[in-house]
């Protein structure tokens, strides 16, 4: 059985944002007939190149991923958190799906199939180079032609803020010239950090719909010209204004079967990542589009015009039959064989792993992880752990730049110890959070309550009900990716399989309970709407992720 997260749908032919309450960074859409499909930035997780799909936009299921492993694969064997694959961009052309999307250490990657589930070509690499970032696609009906666009990392590459664009070839395998600047924008007064371009051809015009001012203030503008290269005039379309929605930023427009006009984009949420909202788009009487009520985001809007669907949301619960995990889960870095066992049961096997980097949980490669839902929620798993190798762990981790995590420790002695162990940001080891104490038989039920904030109180309970354990552990987001949920099984270096720990029953269970606690702004957490983030909630940032 595979639960849900609840969705934005309300029930009553209206949704409210965001649609997708988790980290579904720079998101892209398209349709295929009456079908919408959905991708999204995965870093250095594997799989990769998410694939979510819908019929009203606001509904939406994963049904897989494109990318198996990410390439090149030897660079992805240990984790790489906050680099891999940035932005994507999804598209349908000649009877196939296409992605492209950006490495800022390697180029610019593309893969295709006929099926958006199945059948997706080998990693090819369009254009090398560092620093190469945000790439879409575009195939011209009208002349034939076909183009791309894309940004640049000063982070790899020193420069910023402008679009380049070159000519493609038509199956698109390259690019046919040197590039050109098509945008520059420390020409155009105010305008900095401008990334994530997606090009479209609309009513005579070549469209560039891209962000800039960074992730967690910026706004989303327009840029437009009668010729790919140019010159291009530019609008900002949709900013915060007077709402709640912070640096509306990044992402894709998609018109549907009934000749409606709609954008989904995403709003920085700090530990929850980037999260998802749909906003309606109409084209004014000026020939620029209009997004949301006015060019301010809207919260709560009536839902697109196609026919009703279910109530949908990415899954999170998983039983492990026979060993199996479900799509939400991906591994921390390209997998190896071994991790995991396959049996005739429920639960999941994994094997513990042996490792240098026990006390650093950001370093292994063998994490099972999934997003760390946006809204308050309680995790559970069942946990055994059938390791008997001294010093073999397991457990359950919130994991980011800081960490916390909540398990089982096998002792020199033979015994199990419940263990609850955190590391700060940019500390090299992990400490205790709490003390240790005696887990019967080798089990215990783990728990984590997510209140507002990503606050988390970790909970235990080994045969005599729920206890609490440790202080409240904020929870981080790494560099440009959100905080995550995660399983893992570790276990000290040394010669020979190490045994296994056996995760069952993973549950999120929404809307959990969390005591009353006052913010700095003196807003006690649970009387804010868990669907609007209160301002103190966000946390520093830089300026853009690039």
């Amino acid at each position: 059985m595979n639960g849900t997260l609840p969705t934005g749908d309300l029930g009553d032919g209206t949704y409210r944002n965001p649609v997708l309450a988790a980290d579904w960074s720079d998101p892209d859409v398209v349709r295929v007939g009456d079908d919408y499909y959905l991708t999204a930035s995965s870093f250095g997780r594997a799989p990769g190149l998410p694939i979510l799909h819908s019929r009203d936009l606001v509904n939406w299921t994963l049904v897989g991923h494109a990318l198996e492993r990410l390439a090149p694969e030897a660079s992805f064997a240990s984790p790489q958190h906050d680099r891999g694959v940035w932005a994507p961009s999804l598209r349908h052309h000649d009877g196939r799906f296409w992605i492209f999307w950006g490495d800022p250490d390697h180029g610019i990657w593309q893969i295709n199939s006929p099926s958006v589930r199945q059948g997706w070509s080998t990693p090819h690499l369009v254009k090398s180079g560092r620093g190469l970032i945000d790439p879409c696609p575009l195939w011209d009906e009208e002349t034939g032609e076909a183009y791309l666009v894309h940004a640049w990392a000063k982070s790899r590459s020193g420069v910023s803020n402008r679009l380049t664009g070159h000519r493609m070839s038509a199956d698109g395998t390259e690019l046919l010239d040197g590039g050109k600047t098509i945008v520059d924008a420390d020409r155009v007064p105010g305008w900095f950090t401008l990334e994530g371009p997606k090009v479209y051809r609309h009513d005579g015009w070549f469209w560039i719909l891209a962000p800039a001012g960074g992730v967690a203030t910026g706004w989303q503008g327009a840029f437009r010209s009668r010729g790919f290269f140019g010159p291009y005039e530019e609008r900002v379309l949709l900013e915060q204004g007077g709402t709640d929605v912070n640096g509306p930023h990044q992402g894709g427009w998609v018109r549907t079967q009934r000749g409606e006009d709609w954008f989904l984009h995403f709003q920085e949420r700090g530990a929850y990542g980037r999260v998802v909202h749909l906003q309606p788009m109409r084209w004014g009487d000026d020939g620029w589009p209009v997004l949301g009520d006015a060019g301010s985001p809207v919260l709560v809007h009536r839902k697109p015009a196609l026919p009703r669907q279910p109530l949908s949301a990415p899954a999170t619960d998983d039983d492990f039959p026979g060993g199996r995990f479900g799509r939400q889960w991906q591994w921390t870095a390209n997998p190896r064989e071994g991790w995991t066992t396959r049996h005739s049961a429920d639960g999941l096997w994994l094997n513990c792993g042996r490792t240098e980097e026990m006390e650093d949980l950001r370093r292994l490669p063998h994490i099972l992880t999934q997003r760390l839902p946006a809204r308050t929620c309680a995790v559970e798993v069942d946990l055994r752990l059938e390791s008997e190798e001294p010093g073999a762990r397991a457990g359950l981790t919130v994991l980011g730049d800081a960490y916390s995590w909540i398990g089982l420790r096998r002792e020199a002695d033979g015994t199990v110890q419940l263990v609850h162990r955190f590391a700060p940001v940019s500390a090299e080891r992990e400490r205790d959070a709490a003390f240790a104490r005696p887990a019967p038989n080798g089990r215990a039920r783990l728990r984590v309550e997510i209140g507002e904030g990503a606050r988390c109180r970790f909970s235990h309970d080994t045969g005599d009900g729920l206890t609490e354990s440790g202080q409240v552990f904020a929870a981080t987001p790494w560099r440009w990716v959100g905080a995550l949920i995660g399983l893992f099984a570790a276990a000290p270096p040394g010669t020979g399989p190490a045994g296994t720990a056996v995760f069952t029953r993973f549950r999120i269970t929404p809307n959990c309970i969390t005591p009353n606690r006052i913010t700095p702004n003196g807003i006690t957490p649970n009387s804010v709407s868990p669907n609007v983030i209160a301002p103190n909630d966000i946390p520093p940032r830089e300026e853009s992720r690039r």
